[in-house]
């Protein structure tokens, strides 16, 4: 096949896409091999597709798309299409589509001239090589002792930071301790959805969190709108109270009075008579229904030494 039947091909192919999924994934594939995409696309073939290519292509398919169909929702794909990415195009829940993307992860060894993703720290303990092998430890600055014939580093030790170059002493004692401190795998990085592109971590905020956001807001507008006595929904019913306070402080302070404010002007007047009526009131019921317990407990044992003396 020819290179410009490939293009074609890849061109129908995207386009396809294109009429066919609103959301997608842009994934870096970077340190990502061929047995990687193979599980990723099985792994994910339910529900949707992974599609790689060159980002000039990739970029020429969808404005050819958007040219011939009008349709420019994807748009704001073209400024993603940026270094070693792709695109997942699905139609599943976008949390466990993307939990599976980075569950294909595989680990891999230090190369020398590899650019760490991550920090490097080498355990404690025995590493089961003979003692000519100390020179190495010695070069990196690593404390060891020798224990029953064995090299045993004695504490802790960063061996590489994240984002500095591995050199050839690093690669070669983590290939002799038989550690792969790096994995690789597809690394969701932008979400784009129905014309909308935004950050992955959206997709870990819940409802709960929402819930919050939203009551911390309404505090906010509301603590604000009394402050400059400003009448909002949020903060009518405060300052209706609070006015009410006003008019029920300048009623008990003057002669003046309106109906509600008379409960409490007769409260302040005899205070004792509404704390005797008070227990009064609510300790009645109580007293009957104890009166009314023993009564029918009295009932009860006078059946039962009738039914007693009857079949004697």
């Amino acid at each position: 096949m020819s290179k410009l039947s490939k293009k074609e091909a890849y061109d129908r192919k995207l386009q396809d896409f294109l009429n066919t999924y609103d959301r997608a994934f842009i994934v870096h594939a970077d340190n990502v091999g061929s047995k990687q995409f193979q599980d990723v696309r099985r792994g994910l073939r339910a529900h949707s597709v992974v599609l790689m290519g060159k980002n000039t292509l990739m970029k020429r398919c969808i404005r050819l798309y958007i040219e011939k169909t009008g349709n420019d929702k994807w748009t704001p794909l073209l400024e993603q299409l940026v270094g070693n990415v792709g695109l997942i195009f699905t139609k599943g829940d976008m949390n466990e589509v993307r939990e599976a993307i980075v569950s294909f992860k595989v680990g891999a060894p230090a190369r020398v001239g590899l650019v760490a993703p991550n920090d490097v720290v080498v355990p404690a303990g025995n590493t089961g090589l003979d003692p000519s092998q100390t020179n190495f430890f010695q070069v990196l600055n690593i404390p060891t002792k020798i224990n029953k014939g064995t090299v045993e580093i004695t504490a802790d030790v960063a061996l590489i930071k994240g984002g500095e170059k591995v050199g050839a002493s690093e690669a070669t004692l983590l290939s002799k301790l038989g550690i792969k401190p790096f994995s690789y795998g597809l690394v969701p990085v932008q979400v784009f959805d129905n014309g909308a592109v935004y950050d992955p971590k959206v997709l870990d905020i819940t409802d709960e969190d929402m819930m919050k956001s939203v009551q911390e807001g309404i505090k906010r507008i509301a603590a604000a709108s009394l402050q400059l006595h400003y009448p909002t929904l949020l903060a009518v019913p405060h300052l209706v109270v609070n006015g009410f306070k006003r008019v029920l402080a300048v009623a008990l302070a003057t002669e003046y009075s309106f109906p509600l404010a008379e409960k409490v002007k007769e409260i302040l007047a005899n205070p004792d008579a509404f704390a005797a009526a008070a227990p009064a009131a609510g300790g009645d019921a109580p007293a009957e229904e104890k009166k009314e317990e023993k009564k029918e407990e009295s009932e009860e044992e006078e059946d039962e030494d009738m039914g007693f003396s009857l079949f004697d």
